[in-house]
């Protein structure tokens, strides 16, 4: 049975990042190791998309409100890219510390993950609960 996701993100500076996610962004951790953070991140979903190469990946980060998100993220001093208008929804990218960027977007599409999240409560509220 699968259970999750793991995303690796390559940086020139992954200690810059890291802190980034945890002091900044304020997603909680695991340790692994020697100070190595592996990160809890928001419910997930994954798309396929044609292109000419394979191994080509990005990662969006998803809001509700993109202006009110930018909006708390720059208080923090988050640099955001400019924003798009996508037909799929609006779009920018954040700034990482180690100099590399993340996308977040605001869908304007159905999402997957609060499907995934209400087939799972499901699922936990059928099962018998042992004794």
């Amino acid at each position: 049975m699968l259970t999750g996701a793991h995303v690796v993100v390559y940086s020139k500076d992954a200690d810059a990042d890291r802190r980034f996610f945890k002091d900044i962004l304020g997603f909680q951790f695991v340790d692994a190791g020697h100070g190595w953070l592996i990160f809890a991140l928001p419910a997930a979903e994954v798309a396929f998309h044609p292109h000419d190469k394979n191994n080509q990946h990005e990662m969006y980060f998803v809001c509700d409100n993109l202006k009110a998100q930018m909006d708390a993220l720059k208080k923090k001093g988050v640099h955001f890219g400019e924003i798009a208008e996508e037909r799929w929804g609006t779009r920018t990218t954040i700034s990482l510390p180690g100099g590399g960027v993340i996308g977040l977007y605001e869908p304007k599409h159905p999402v997957a993950f609060h499907k995934a999240s209400r087939a799972r409560k499901q699922n936990k509220a059928r099962k018998p609960k042992k004794r």
